[in-house]
Formats: structure tokens, sequence, C-alpha cells
């Protein structure tokens, strides 16, 4: 059984974490295959503008399988899942993480790696480390705090609550919540909108955000002064295109 399955259209790949009879819970072959994917999707840049990243059936994961960590998980290195979630989280292209239905612990380290989270109003996130006398290692630490600040991050933290799509929203941890009924048909929306843009500019402008996180301002700024890439080779067609309809409109 594959355990993500990728399907590509008009330039977004979507990767689809497929373990449905046990709620996509994360175990160490599916990381395996996310990991070959991630590699592959970095050198397609020409081809694929967006990636996505869900999961079959009810749910987006329930994180990461306490099966594998009690039977004692046998990694082909150390921390790789880690290593998987941050290839992940720096692929050049735009990453979108799509949550419906549960989001816990693992699984919210994972979606923690797009660099939008889009989530239906019954996704349902919670860090659930504390009731295992666990510790992150796959990023939340650094992760949620930078989404909903170091005080909310330590709330949930502390007490393992659920929150739902809406407070998410709210929170900042998610950056859209749309009705359960409507979230397939949004996500496509908010694909085409995002795949109609440059795609250069999508890949020099994620690299500027990455590389110059934690900066001082000074510092940020000369970063994109000096290291950031100009302009993209469809700049010149772009421009043509939009004057060519505003002669047409006027």
């Amino acid at each position: 059984m594959t355990l993500v399955t990728r399907s590509d259209r008009n330039g977004a790949a979507t990767l689809t974490l497929n373990r449905p009879d046990k709620l996509n819970a994360l175990n160490v072959d599916l990381f395996k295959e996310l990991d070959a994917h991630a590699r592959k999707l970095a050198t397609q840049t020409e081809t694929v503008g967006l990636v996505i990243v869900r999961g079959a059936g009810r749910c987006f994961s329930a994180g990461h399988d306490l099966s594998d960590i009690a039977a004692g998980e046998k990694l082909p290195e150390p921390f790789f899942q880690s290593r998987v979630i941050e290839r992940l989280a720096d692929l050049p292209q735009p990453v979108i993480s799509a949550v419906h239905g549960h989001c816990y612990t693992g699984a919210l380290e994972l979606a923690l790696a797009g660099d939008i989270v889009f989530a239906a109003e019954g996704a349902r996130f919670a860090d659930t480390h504390a009731k295992w006398a666990l510790t992150p290692v796959w990023g939340l630490s650094q992760r949620l705090p930078r989404r909903v600040g170091t005080y909310r991050a330590r709330e949930m933290m502390f007490t393992c609550r659920t929150v739902m799509g809406p407070e998410a929203a709210h929170l900042g941890l998610a950056d859209f919540c749309v009705p359960d009924a409507e979230f397939d048909a949004k996500l496509e929306t908010l694909a085409e909108q995002i795949l109609a843009n440059s795609w250069f500019s999508h890949r020099a402008n994620k690299r500027l955000v990455r590389e110059t996180d934690g900066l001082p301002l000074g510092a940020g700024l000369s970063h994109e002064i000096y290291r950031g890439e100009g302009r993209g080779p469809d700049m010149a067609d772009r421009i043509a295109g939009f004057q060519s309809k505003a002669v047409k409109q006027a």
C-alpha cells in the first residue's frame, strides 16, 4: 500500500497521507515515502509551482503513531522525521497544509511546515506531547510560537486542549478556515490564485523570508537588496499582458 500518494494538476502537486484506516498516523514508512516525494519536488520547480499536503479519509492525521514509538522505531538516520519535515518546509515552492479533522501533535508539527495552513471548520488542532510525557523534536517548540505567540503556544502545550478550525484562524494557527462542505472547492480556488502569479517570485520571496527570519531589521533589509533575485524571466510577458488588457478595456 502506498502511504503517501501524489497527484498533479495544473502545476500543483498534492501529497496525500494515505493510512485512512489508522487516521493517517505517522509511522517511519510513511515518512520514508514523504521524504522521497520532497526530494523529487525540490528538483521540479519548472513543472510544479505549488505543493499541497493533506490527509485521506476522515482527517489530516491523528499524529505520531504511538504503536511505532512503543515498539521502538527503527530510523534510517538520527532525527529522521525532523529532517523530512525540514526538507518539506524548505521546498522552493509554496507549501499548503490542508487540514480537516484531526491534526494532533506530530501531525501539527508536520502541518506547521506549510507556508499556509488551510483549515476546515471541523479541523481539530492540539499538541498532546505532555499527555504522553514527551517533548517535541519535529519543530513544534519553534514553529508554534512563531504562529500564535509564545504565551499562547505555552498554554496549548500545557493544557493539551483541542483548538477547532475557527479558533485556529483567530489565533493565527491557521491562515484560512472554511466550511467543511466547501473545503475542496475553496482549496482549489486558493491554489489557482497562487499558481496564477509568478512561480519565480514565489520561490525568490520564500527564500528571502526564510533566510532573513530572526535577523535585525537592518540586516534583513540589506539581505533583501543584495541577496534578492530581482526580476524574473516572466516579468516582461506579464507586464505586456497587463498593458494589452488595459488597452482593450479602455
